[in-house]
Order: C-alpha cells, then sequence, then structure tokens
C-alpha cells in the first residue's frame, strides 16, 4: 500500500492551479490512510441501492451530422440524487462492481461463490505486453486518477507501466463537458484493473472527428508494434516484435465511407476492440470485421445478500448485423451463426457488464466551468466493456500466447464458443429495436457468444 500512496502522491503534486496540488496530495494521503483498510475489509450486508439519475453526457449524445465525421462516447454514469458516501469504494451495503468482483465474475482470477463486491478483494496481477486505449481530448488526471483508484482497490501500480501520448506530439485541449474525462478514467482503469502488468498507453486524439481519432489508432498500432510514437502508416515495416491490443471505447452510426478505416484496424500483432454501443442498432468501428465487437449484459445480483446470480442482456446494448460490412470468415465457418447473420457482419462478438444499475466504480478527476471535481461514480455503458475485455485478453495472452491477428482473435474465440469453461452463455432477456431479438442458446445478437469464463480460449 506504501509504494501506490508514494506514487500517487507524487503523482498528484504534480499538478498546478486548479488541477491537483499540494494541497489535494496531502488531503488524498490521509484519505487512503484512514480509509482504504477498512473500506477492502467490508463484509456482506444486504445492498442499498445509490437513488439517482442515469446522466448520459454530451460526448454520448449522437447528432445526424455526425454520421461519418464525429464520433461519440458510450458511457454513461449514474448521479446521486444525494451525497455519496464519504469514504472510498466498495460503499457499505451497495453490491456496485469493483475491479475484485469483475475479476471473479469473469474468472481472471480462482472464482468464488457469489462473487460480492462487498467482500471479494482479490485482484488480477497478470497481463504483459503493451494495451493502447484511444480516446478524444486530453485528460490532464489521467496519471494520477489511475494512482488513486489503484491504490483503492489494491492494484498492482507503476507509474513507469502508464504513458499519456499525444497523438503527433500535441497535446489535445480538454473535453469541457468533462464526457470524454470520464471516458478516458474509466478506459485506462478498467484495462489496468483486469491486467494490471501490462503497460498501458492512453493515446489522445486532438479531437473526436473520425480523421483524428483514426491518426491516433495508427500511432497506437506503431506503439504496440515496435515503439515508434509516430502516426506513418506502417512506419514499423518488418520489425514488428511487440504485441498487444487497442480499444476504442467510441464510435457512430455506419455510414457508406467506413471500409476505408478498416485497413488501420487491420496489423500484424495487433488485436482491436471496439465498443458494441449504447443503443439497439449496430455502430462503426464496432461493425469493423477487423475489431472484436464487445456488447453489454446486464449483472443480476440478489437484493438481498448482493450474491451474483446470472449475466442477462442489457436492452440498450447495441448489436444488429451491418448494412456495409461482409461476414468475416470467422462467423461465415459456423453455420448457426451464419444463419442469423446472414451475409453481412454480425455484432456484438462477446459481451461483459454494462448496465449502469449494476455498473463500476470509476474515479475521475473532471473539468466543469473551468474547474475540475474528483469524483467516485458508478459507470456504465458498453465503455465499460470494451476496455475489460481487453485487459482480459491481453492477461490470457500472457498465458497462453498472443494472437498474431484481430481475426485470429476472433477465429480463436468463435471456435471455442461452445466450450463452457471457456465462456458462458447468456440465454435471459431481450436487445434491439424493440426489444425484438432474443438472448437464446449459443450465438444471438443480444450478446454474441457471451461473455469469457476463464483466461483460456482467448
Amino acid at each position: 500500500m506504501q509504494d501506490y500512496l508514494s506514487a500517487q502522491i507524487s503523482l498528484f503534486s504534480r499538478g498546478s492551479g486548479k488541477r491537483a496540488g499540494a494541497r489535494k496530495a496531502a488531503a488524498i494521503a490521509a484519505f487512503v490512510v484512514i480509509t482504504l483498510a477498512p473500506a477492502l475489509a467490508q463484509t456482506s450486508a444486504r445492498p442499498a441501492h445509490l437513488r439517482g439519475t442515469v446522466v448520459v453526457p454530451a460526448s454520448s449524445q449522437f447528432a445526424a451530422a455526425d454520421r461519418g465525421v464525429r464520433a461519440h462516447t458510450n458511457v454513461r454514469y449514474i448521479q446521486p440524487a444525494g451525497a455519496t458516501p464519504l469514504f472510498p469504494p466498495p460503499y457499505s451495503g451497495y453490491a456496485y462492481e469493483t475491479p475484485a468482483s469483475i475479476a471473479c465474475l469473469y474468472a481472471v482470477v480462482p472464482a468464488v461463490s457469489g462473487c460480492n463486491p462487498l467482500s471479494v478483494t482479490t485482484v488480477p496481477t497478470g497481463g504483459a505486453q503493451k494495451i493502447a486505449i484511444v480516446d478524444a481530448y486530453d485528460d490532464p488526471e489521467a496519471a494520477a486518477d489511475l494512482a488513486y483508484f489503484s491504490a483503492e482497490f489494491g492494484l498492482p501500480f507503476s507509474p513507469s507501466k502508464f504513458h499519456v501520448v499525444y497523438t503527433g506530439g500535441i497535446q489535445p485541449p480538454v473535453d469541457v463537458s468533462g464526457g470524454w474525462e470520464v471516458e478516458e478514467a474509466l478506459d485506462i482503469e478498467y484495462a489496468h484493473a483486469m491486467a494490471p502488468s501490462a503497460t498501458i498507453y492512453l493515446v489522445e486524439a486532438q479531437s473526436n472527428t473520425y480523421t483524428d481519432l483514426f491518426t491516433a489508432v495508427t500511432e497506437a498500432t506503431n506503439i504496440i508494434q515496435c515503439g515508434n510514437f509516430t502516426t506513418t502508416v506502417g512506419a514499423c515495416g518488418t520489425a514488428v516484435t511487440g504485441m498487444g491490443e487497442v480499444s476504442m471505447s467510441w464510435g457512430g452510426g455506419e455510414f457508406s465511407g467506413e471500409t476505408v478505416y478498416d485497413t488501420k484496424l487491420n496489423n500484424t500483432n495487433v488485436v482491436y476492440l471496439a465498443s458494441a454501443g449504447d443503443s439497439p442498432g449496430p455502430i462503426y468501428p464496432s461493425t469493423s470485421p477487423n475489431v472484436i465487437s464487445v456488447g453489454g449484459t446486464t449483472v443480476s445480483r440478489s437484493n438481498t445478500t448482493g450474491n451474483f446470480i446470472r449475466q442477462i442482456t442489457w436492452d440498450d446494448g447495441g448489436s444488429g448485423v451491418s448494412t456495409v460490412e461482409s461476414i468475416p470468415s470467422y462467423q461465415s465457418a459456423h453455420s448457426a451463426v451464419a444463419a442469423i447473420v446472414g451475409s453481412h457482419r454480425g455484432t456484438p462478438d462477446i459481451s461483459l457488464d454494462a448496465n449502469p444499475y449494476t455498473g463500476v466504480y470509476v474515479y475521475d478527476t473532471f473539468p466543469l466551468d473551468g474547474y475540475y471535481y474528483s469524483d467516485w461514480l458508478i459507470v456504465g455503458g458498453t465503455s465499460v466493456s470494451a476496455p475489460t475485455a481487453a485487459g482480459i485478453i491481453n492477461a490470457a495472452g500472457a498465458v497462453g500466447g498472443y494472437a498474431t491477428s484481430t481475426n485470429a482473435e476472433l477465429t480463436k474465440i468463435y471456435n471455442n464458443m461452445a466450450v463452457t469453461t471457456d465462456f458462458g452463455d447468456v440465454t435471459y432477456g431481450s436487445c434491439y429495436y424493440y426489444a425484438g431479438v432474443y438472448a437464446a442458446t449459443g450465438y444471438d445478437l443480444c450478446t454474441g457468444i457471451g461473455s469469457p469464463r476463464s483466461l483460456v480460449g482467448k
């Protein structure tokens, strides 16, 4: 704990002005010393409910004029109706998800009965190589927030294994609405939570235009392949020695020119993941055949104990069949999948927790009206599921070997979809427009093949 605390204080102390400074560092230090151990020692009790409103930030709201031009986040969070508890999570009596409970649910760590957020504390320690998170705009407090998040939940953390990269070497502006900062905090925290030994790069695009975001994707690719910080396509040439994942939690409605970007998502030793969206229907880049499309589920827990019951669909999760992209080989090879998606790409491929009412704890310092506010949020959206899946796949690669491409990774996933110790099928609930599609045994358009159930088969 002392190592985490020292790193966190050092990172907070680097801020100035309205951002984290010495006073904040001292306050946080006292806060962690007083509350960390009791918070992690909470025992099961009848779960309470954090009453409030689900907020869809401006960054997650899509306008018709944005199609094919700008991407949006896939994040939403609970705004409490009253004051939040005065101590860090897991809040006593509140069964929202922690890194330990998520890792338990998906068997990243040895699973225990109930995977109760109020009692489980075992967190992952695995992962290797690199994970690049691509987002728009700058999150000035990303490093400090990740350090504090890691300290609170007992996650291994080293400042040397987290890097913020300004695409093209130019610091992007902040998103004054705070939406993209919430997105970035969420992405780095849950990718790190599942694979804390991996080196994480937060690659910040200059804006949320597809042009800028895919320029950032190119730099993220070069970083993973050969450690080259450049936006030049193919800069690594044949000197590709690095391996890892690129996670993209953003997207928008499909458009006719989307296939132009698909080539940027097909590179040696890099596995790309994208959120499937937070409303009915498919979105891009989730529909690209060169990404793992990650959809959303609801984690059903007991109202009396907080213990896990089952995963069901999240009816707001994005899903459906592309109108632009042809069916890829990893889907056409399975007749039961092809019978559902037809001649075009079906999404999602896999799904993990995304419902904000069964959301995850995220720590974020975000700007609002020129000031920076720090808070714990209950966050949902498929922006949760994509980086979580990226971390799990990274940890799986450290154990069983990394895939040489997204296609190779998806081929392995689809070939193992019936192995119940590798993936858990989601068979209850509905999705899509008018809730007209149902979860079923095997592949379906609500949750794909289901959720991870171990570090095997990925």
